[in-house]
């Protein structure tokens, strides 16, 4: 690898899309031209799902497992050897801190390794049942698999998807988003090297709204694993409702940084805010809603203030930097008009919410991190997803008021629980709707562990031997003993 891949992988055949179009990628960091990528027509999208299906049915779905583990390990080691270009690529791309994208790489490499061994002890079992005779329930891949990627976590989101969708049998069709598609493209390089069967893995680009909802609609699709913005996962939940296409939505979140009174708040108030702050608040399990009790609110606020003030933003290629660009200015002027919104409805900027002009830092969509406080729980910052840095402060005394309020948001992804007393964390890990969530701490996602939401931030969970569940069909087999 040694320089941008730009073309589309379709049926084998690293190509450019057939109707000749192309579109910008832009480096957040200037807002400068990185290149120009081939954009797929609909009728590049139902070729890619004629050949997946050919792929499938040819003889990939039922590959041994051991076959499909050496496919992915000769994967896992490509990404490996190719750690720094691919990193370079995806900062470049998304905005991200290098050393960031460096450990994201490093993990999309540790999914294709995890999954290659989960494949040996992933199967099926042997229910008791009440006729003499033997139940078997078998794991069968769904066939074909569409996986749409968004942008804050472009690779990263890949791999978690791809590589248990390959490894459990399936062809895959990844879709990358429009704004950050490099790294997707690089990964097809990488994949159509290793040299799996053709159709077996393409790469497709394009807008959501004619390729995505060609991809979503198509019928030998059977599979659609999207991450991505709410409003879209419930549009591809109706277009895909006819063909009663199997889903898996990761999609927003508004997730809550709860510090009780009994929290060593030093420990809380210095490792916050890269849980918020991190790819510049562009992620979907953002530790966006901090509820403090009252008793350690002005402690909190101070330090966690003082530790963003330490934070080094600046251009994403610097080794010392912690936050980089947002994505593009609309993105920025998003988070900048939902501060004047929460000043608006009463809240308080106590830091941040200004756009940085230095010289290293003008052309892009940088912004200093925007700590707002005395906000309610009804107020719009403090329900609607802003995917950008900006926290909201809400004080508590109540704690079971505290979980009602942590709990009246349609949003359930992710979240910390900062206390001393294991019973009282564990007590509110218990009654907070959320699929992840992590006791002083800010680590929830793992590669062994199941991730996804409740309520509006999804269906179905990824990682783990979960997500080889979600790739797979369940099929039981009864051999009579009479």
């Amino acid at each position: 690898m040694s320089d941008l891949a730009t073309r589309l992988l379709i049926d084998g055949e690293l190509r450019e899309g057939s109707e000749g179009k192309t579109f910008k990628v832009i480096d957040p960091a200037n807002n400068g031209l990185l290149t120009a990528v081939s954009e797929a027509s609909v009728g590049d999208v139902g070729k890619a799902a004629e050949a997946a299906r050919r792929a499938y049915l040819g003889g990939w779905g039922t590959l041994l497992p051991k076959e499909k583990a050496a496919f992915l390990r000769r994967i896992a080691d490509a990404i490996s050897a190719n750690l720094e270009e691919l990193s370079r690529i995806e900062t470049q791309n998304v905005g991200k801190p290098i050393g960031d994208s460096r450990w994201e790489v490093n993990a999309g490499a540790e999914l294709f390794e995890y999954y290659a061994g989960a494949l040996a002890i992933f199967g099926g079992k042997i229910p008791p049942v009440s006729k003499p005779g033997i139940a078997l329930t078998i794991r069968q891949p769904i066939g074909v698999a569409a996986c749409i990627v968004p942008w804050n976590y472009p690779f990263l989101m890949a791999c978690s998807k791809v590589a248990p969708a390959l490894a459990a049998g399936n062809a895959v069709i990844l879709k990358p988003a429009s704004y950050t598609p490099l790294s997707a493209l690089a990964l097809a390089r990488i994949i159509h090297e290793a040299g799996l069967p053709k159709g077996v893995f393409q790469v497709i680009c394009g807008p959501g709204g004619s390729v995505g909802n060609a991809l979503v609609e198509n019928p030998s699709i059977g599979k659609i694993s999207f991450t991505g913005e709410t409003t879209t996962g419930a549009e591809i939940m109706k277009r895909s409702a006819d063909k009663i296409a199997r889903l898996s939505l990761e999609l927003g979140g508004k997730s809550p940084n709860i510090v009780c009174q009994d929290a060593d708040v030093d420990a809380a108030a210095l490792s916050s805010p890269l849980a918020v702050f991190g790819n510049t608040g562009q992620d979907c399990c953002a530790r966006s809603r901090a509820f403090v009790h009252e008793s350690v609110l002005d402690e909190y606020v101070e330090k966690f203030t003082q530790a963003t003030r330490d934070l080094a933003i600046g251009p994403p290629l610097n080794e010392d930097t912690q936050v980089g660009p947002l994505i593009s200015p609309s993105q920025r002027q998003r988070s900048l008009d939902y501060i004047r919104i929460g000043e608006e409805e009463g809240a308080r900027t106590v830091y941040g919410g200004e756009i940085i002009d230095t010289p290293a830092c003008k052309d892009g969509n940088y912004m200093t991190p925007a700590i707002l406080a005395g906000v309610r729980n009804e107020m719009r910052v403090a329900q609607e997803e802003i995917f950008g840095p900006v926290l909201v402060v809400i004080s508590y005394k109540d704690e079971d008021a505290m979980i009602r309020e942590v709990n009246d948001c349609r949003y359930g992804l992710s979240g910390s629980i900062w206390s001393r007393d294991i019973s009282r964390a564990l007590r509110i890990a218990k009654a907070v709707e959320s699929g992840n969530l992590s006791v002083n701490g800010s680590s929830s996602v793992f590669n062994e562990a199941p991730f996804g939401g409740f309520k509006q931030s999804g269906i179905g969970r990824e990682r783990g031997l979960y997500a080889l569940e979600a790739f797979t069909e369940v099929k039981n087999i009864f051999v009579t003993m009479e």
